[in-house]
């Protein structure tokens, strides 16, 4: 109670000094363990998760022992944890939690640790005391604003992982439009990637051939090429591959090993999954975390690339998080607006906030997005429905042959937040359960 209370009168610079100390206190009663073990820590507004996954898996076809925290599990060595409470649902967890991952992870052997690194960690100093081996920058984008206040001061965090790793291997996207700021800063090793244009020390994306369920392009480097299979779809996620490619090009990896590492992923669980449940599905279902304006257009665009020779609708399910970022909402159903078909607006993690309003501001932006050939009409082509579930079954109970349903917000999420932050009021939801039941369901029935 007292923590909590304190926490709403001190101003956030007072409560960084605090987690400060709670750091430095967990990292000596850990035995300091990134001194004993290589730590990679990945930043950037989208594509954390999968880089994490797809760096683990390079790690692994190399023969390399490795951890990695992420905000879907855990894994150390052989063993996946999947989090399961919203607790855990942190992208960057707490200090004492990451500095117990870590020492587990040296206690088991692992010779690298792989972490997610988000702005609001960087800040509050949850990650001081951990020396980086290697850091990679995937991207900048709007979000979490309502934390940072302008995107200045959200590079800014972003930079400061890098600024306080001199050390370090660096791993930068250059196809980001704050790439040379990352670059310009003093590292071991700097390494680039892009699907855009050439760069000096790294590798490109040439010859890129995209499907609906997987992505084939050629990795160029200094000492050569090699062809790589995705199995998991779009464009954001060829540039997420690169970045795993270059971490292992840093570590002197074997580029063959890192191909076949990379060709092994065939899901990140949440991330452009799609949900098949019968041979006699002939419509597709995909979740998805997409959770900001930038995220939302890179999965329209892909499913809609993957859609162009079919006479299929893409039909989205979406809302917005409580507590977060509002001018992106309208921006979001903007998107929708544009992209689809049919849309469902619905709940998303309210917290404390009205979901119905939430509702109503991402469905405000519908018009905005719209074109002549398109009318939108609220309740023919467009709802607004509070419960999240009923939707996922109206957007299932609507698709026909060769239609696409496109659920997004939560990913792989297991529980949806209707209470104030910091209070755990958590119930039990998973975007990926309900559509599996619904299609069950359906096909069952239909049988």
């Amino acid at each position: 109670m007292m923590k909590k209370l304190l926490s709403k009168i001190l101003s956030q610079k007072t409560k960084n000094s605090f987690h400060k100390l709670e750091a430095s206190f967990a990292t000596f009663k850990n035995g300091n363990p990134s001194q004993k073990i290589k730590v990679i820590g990945i930043t950037g507004t989208k594509g954390k998760t999968t880089v994490a996954n797809l760096i683990s898996a390079v790690l692994d076809a190399n023969g390399i022992k490795n951890a990695m925290e992420t905000t879907i599990l855990t894994k150390i060595g052989d063993e996946m944890i999947p989090h399961h409470t919203k607790v855990r649902w942190v992208t960057t967890p707490p200090a004492n939690v990451l500095q117990g991952f870590l020492k587990k992870a040296v206690n088991a052997g692992c010779e690298y640790a792989v972490i997610e690194v988000t702005s609001q960690a960087i800040d509050q100093n949850r990650i001081h005391g951990i020396k980086f081996d290697t850091v990679v920058y995937t991207n900048l984008s709007q979000d979490h604003l309502d934390y940072h206040k302008t995107k200045e001061a959200y590079l800014e965090a972003k930079l400061k992982l890098f600024r306080d790793n001199p050390d370090a291997k660096f791993v930068i996207n250059a196809d980001d439009a704050n790439s040379a700021k990352f670059v310009a800063l003093p590292g071991r090793e700097k390494l680039l990637y892009s699907v855009k244009k050439p760069v000096e020390r790294g590798v490109v994306a040439r010859k890129i051939l995209t499907s609906p369920n997987s992505a084939t392009f050629t990795a160029a480097h200094e000492n050569g090429q090699n062809i790589i299979n995705l199995k998991i779809p779009g464009i954001f996620n060829i540039q997420n591959a690169l970045a795993a490619y270059c971490v292992g090009l840093a570590l002197n990896l074997d580029p063959e090993k890192i191909k076949q590492g990379l060709e092994n992923v065939e899901l990140v669980p949440g991330r452009m999954e799609a949900i098949k449940v019968s041979k006699d599905q002939d419509f597709t279902v995909i979740v998805d975390y997409a959770h900001n304006p930038d995220s939302l257009k890179n999965v329209y665009e892909t499913v809609r690339d993957g859609m162009s020779n079919t006479q299929g609708r893409l039909i989205a399910v979406l809302g917005a998080t409580g507590r977060r970022d509002k001018t992106k909402r309208p921006l979001m159903g903007a998107l929708a607006g544009h992209f689809a078909d049919l849309v469902i607006f619905t709940n998303e993690d309210p917290y404390d906030e009205d979901p119905i309003t939430i509702i109503e501001e991402v469905a405000a932006g519908i018009f905005r997005g719209g074109h002549k050939k398109h009318q939108w009409r609220l309740n023919r082509n467009y709802w607004k429905t509070l419960d999240r579930a009923t939707a996922i079954h109206q957007a299932i109970t609507e698709a026909k042959k060769n239609d696409v349903v496109m659920i997004t917000g939560k990913g792989a999420e297991e529980v949806m937040a209707i209470g104030p932050v910091g209070e755990d009021k958590f119930i039990p939801f998973s975007d990926r359960s309900i559509a599996r039941n619904e299609l069950e369901a359906r096909f069952h029935k239909s049988k």
